[in-house]
């Protein structure tokens, strides 16, 4: 029996170039994620890898999940291409993807309350015969079952990137959306993606997906999964994502037994296009979720041969929070006539409903100054936290620091499985745990209302990436405070941080503005992490009654002083959350 089963293998392995061996070796499959099928029926597909360290597996990217620039090398391009063929778009089925009419209240309102409702909600729009915003959701003529989840969801009108984006999308409009994180974009896409499903022939065995959203990492790609299964479940659409650094296994059955809604980043996309595991023939919405974050690490040649594999005449959505010029470059070489909908000024900004605090400081104070920060912050009745640093140790360190102080707190990063990512994920959203320390893994794609407060423990190395990390607060409308420890290290930033505080009506110190007009030059900090963050010991800081610093950082802000001389709130002292309520 073993010789006939060795045998048989080997037979098998010698057609797939595989050893009979490799065949043996079991394949785990962590099922992490929840799929949801026409059927009603449902199970999980599988968890993912690791961010920093990049996604396994993808022959294209070196994986989704990595940081910086990827490579798309003519070899790439050349496997890419041998292993498919370009589609025939000469005989293209038609398909609908128009839904939209005007509420009469929309028809018979007066221009002057249009233009003063974009005024009042930072709506700028650009393109020909650009539909008028609704200004509540009775005016979309949603489908029942579209309005029974919004009002399951407990949602009460639209934010303002839906109240424009909606009429836009759902008349079929190609459309580009830049507007800052929280904004309520996903919605904005996903639920005219889920009409546009709906209106289409179903599905054959073989199909690929109608609908595609790209995304550029694992955390966002679930995420918006998680939207297109709450609210197509009623109609049973079927969806799942896909991304790398996860098992391909689980993943290649999701898409072989077929879905409707497909989320996906852009590297395991390509590898399961160009082995025939699915296809984009029935794709007709596409949407290029954060265009500007794919376009930053490297994957607009994915982008561009994805693209490549749909019908030319298909809907394309593309989101971004900023409109550098390689996205007005991909979005008129792959929309055309598109209308253009901008929410807030175009140039890099963050939410005005955040309260940001910048402590110019020496490396070697930042932690006491975390330990008195946190102690305010426990005072507040909302307390929930996010901290971000640089690095992967660093995290686990203050993480282990924090809670041996008696905080509730979890730490997320590359290295993590997705397992126990998504564990502490789960009980910083129910509030098993008030802090969440991380790396800029869950500074794009991490969807927690109820975040207060973030904590930029180490400045990140851009300004675009502090303002994603700062969105994590202030959302759907809601204001939060930041803080941000700048050193002397930093000064490279301090230019573009002053226009950020500036652009958003923040005070900005003088120090930090002196930093800014020398050029970035700082003030003779002796920087620096020491003993591994500094010059304090066991802790945060030395002697046993409070590790952090001594008795003194259990006082107030006020009595401390610690934030002093640097928020722009006083001179030698810092104001108590209370005092900015």
């Amino acid at each position: 029996m073993a010789f006939n089963l060795l045998s048989g293998l080997a037979r098998v392995g010698s057609r797939l170039n595989i050893s009979s061996q490799a065949l043996l070796k079991p394949t785990l499959l962590p099922h992490t994620f929840k799929m949801s099928f026409r059927n009603g029926s449902s199970y999980k597909p599988s968890g993912g890898g690791g961010y920093g360290g990049g996604g396994g597996g993808s022959r294209f990217s070196g994986g989704d999940s990595g940081y910086g620039k990827k490579s798309f090398g003519s070899s790439y391009k050349n496997d890419f291409a041998s292993r498919t063929t370009k589609p025939d778009f000469s005989n293209l089925t038609p398909f609908v993807k128009e839904f939209y009419q005007p509420h009469p209240s929309i028809a018979s309102r007066p221009q002057h309350e249009i233009e003063a409702y974009r005024a009042k909600h930072q709506i700028t729009v650009k393109g020909k015969n650009v539909p008028d915003p609704i200004m509540k959701f009775g005016e979309v003529n949603f489908p029942d079952y579209v309005e029974a989840q919004i009002l399951r969801e407990g949602f009460t009108e639209p934010t303002s990137i839906q109240a424009q984006g909606w009429p836009i999308a759902l008349s079929g409009r190609n459309m580009v959306g830049v507007a800052q994180t929280g904004s309520g974009k996903t919605l904005a896409y996903a639920l005219p993606a889920i009409l546009h499903i709906n209106a289409q022939e179903r599905l054959k065995q073989g199909d690929g997906p109608i609908a595609l959203v790209l995304a550029p990492t694992r955390e966002l790609a679930q995420q918006i999964q998680v939207v297109a299964r709450d609210f197509g479940s009623s109609t049973h659409v079927r969806s799942t994502c896909v991304f790398g650094g996860a098992p391909r296994r689980q993943q290649a059955y999701d898409l072989r037994r077929g879905v409707e809604f497909l989320i996906a980043t852009p590297g395991r996309l390509l590898d399961f296009l160009s082995e025939g595991t699915t296809n984009l023939r029935r794709c007709t919405y596409l949407v290029l979720d954060e265009a500007d974050r794919m376009l930053d690490m490297g994957f607009e040649p994915q982008i561009r041969k994805i693209i490549e594999q749909i019908r030319p005449d298909r809907q394309v959505l593309m989101w971004s929070a900023t409109w550098p010029q390689e996205i007005r470059n991909l979005a008129n070489t792959f929309l055309g006539d598109f209308a253009q909908v901008n929410i807030g000024s175009l140039e890099l900004s963050a939410n005005k409903n955040i309260l940001q605090i910048v402590d110019v400081c020496r490396e070697d104070e930042k932690e006491k100054k975390l330990y008195a920060l946190l102690q305010e912050i426990g005072q507040e009745n909302e307390k929930k936290t996010i901290i971000f640093a640089m690095t992967k140790r660093k995290v686990d360190n203050l993480s282990r620091i924090i809670s041996r102080a008696g905080w509730r707190s979890g730490a997320i990063h590359g290295d993590k499985s997705q397992a126990d990512r998504d564990a502490v994920l789960r009980s910083f959203r129910s509030g098993k745990i008030d802090i969440l320390v991380a790396t800029d893994v869950a500074a794009r794609g991490l969807d927690v209302d109820d975040v207060k407060f973030v904590v930029n423990y180490d400045y990140p190395s851009n300004s675009e990436d502090y303002i994603h990390r700062i969105g994590r607060t202030g959302r759907s409308s809601k204001t939060g405070t930041s803080y941000a420890f700048f050193t002397q290290e930093n000064s490279r930033q301090a230019r573009d941080l002053v226009n950020v505080l500036k652009e958003a009506n923040q005070v900005v110190s003088a120090e930090l503005e002196g930093m800014a007009s020398r050029g970035g030059g700082g003030g003779g900090y002796r920087g620096g992490y020491g003993n591994r963050y500094g010059t304090f010991k066991g802790g945060f800081g030395g002697g046993r009654e409070n590790r952090f610093g001594g008795g003194g950082a259990r006082k107030s802000f006020g009595e401390k002083r610690d934030f002093g001389n640097s928020n722009g709130y006083g001179e030698k002292s810092h104001k108590k959350f209370s005092d900015y309520s």
